[in-house]
């Protein structure tokens, strides 16, 4: 490298150093500001998330417990556990788990109860919307055998819809609410849209075999 070059380097470095050195003077309570409030931050948001996993992990043991009194048919225990869970709000998912199972639980010993129950979250505007579709799907399902038909299939027609998520559930209940009433034609409607859906599920084809015979028969009439 020629001298000049070396001497122009050199004195370029220098004024860099300078530069830095006026800007630090300068500036550096907020330079130390800065990095202590991303430190402050990094470490903040590493704890937030700390927390909300071991909230998560202790709604799940909770949840399975809840479930295992279930399983052991611990009515009145479980439905205490689960009610103490729905009242949580800890963002993980397991208070609405815990509702929903909550409204099971009701509707072992009440149909009307569990469906009430089930309504509510239907109606509830924090309730996102497929699992507000799915709380109407299971209120029809406890309400089939005393609502009258016409209530069920207010409820479930809009969820037999073809891009809807349980529409392969509503049909079925929907059919299901034609043969109790009667109306095999209403019924059978239901019954051909399940078996042309390509997406049925196998185990709702196996059951489609005994419910188009029950149309094919005709109404029960009732003997003396």
């Amino acid at each position: 490298m020629a001298p000049n070059d070396e001497f122009i380097r050199e004195v370029d470095e220098e004024y860099r150093r300078d530069q830095l050195a006026q800007i630090w003077q300068r500036y550096n309570g907020i330079i130390i500001g800065i990095v202590v409030l991303i430190v402050a931050s990094v470490g903040g948001w590493r704890y937030w998330q700390h927390h909300q996993e071991t909230r998560a992990q202790a709604a799940a043991l909770r949840y399975e417990e809840a479930l295992r009194l279930s399983s052991e048919d611990k009515g009145q225990e479980a439905q205490s556990a689960f009610e103490a869970l729905a009242k949580e709000d800890g963002g993980n998912g397991y208070a609405m788990l815990a509702r929903f199972r909550l409204a099971a639980e009701l509707g072992q010993q009440n149909a009307e109860n569990g469906a009430s129950a089930f309504d509510a979250l239907a109606n509830d505007a924090s309730v996102p919307a497929l699992w507000k579709d799915l709380a109407r799907l299971r209120a029809a399902w406890l309400r089939l055998d005393t609502a009258e038909p016409a209530r069920i299939r207010q409820a479930l027609e809009p969820l037999a819809a073809p891009s809807n998520a349980w529409r392969h559930s509503a049909r079925e209940l929907l059919g299901l609410s034609g043969l109790k009433a009667g109306d095999m034609d209403y019924a059978g409607r239901w019954f051909d849209q399940i078996a042309a859906d390509r997406e049925t599920p196998a185990t709702l084809r196996q059951r489609l075999a005994v419910y188009t015979a029950l149309v094919a028969g005709g109404p029960v009439q009732a003997t003396q």
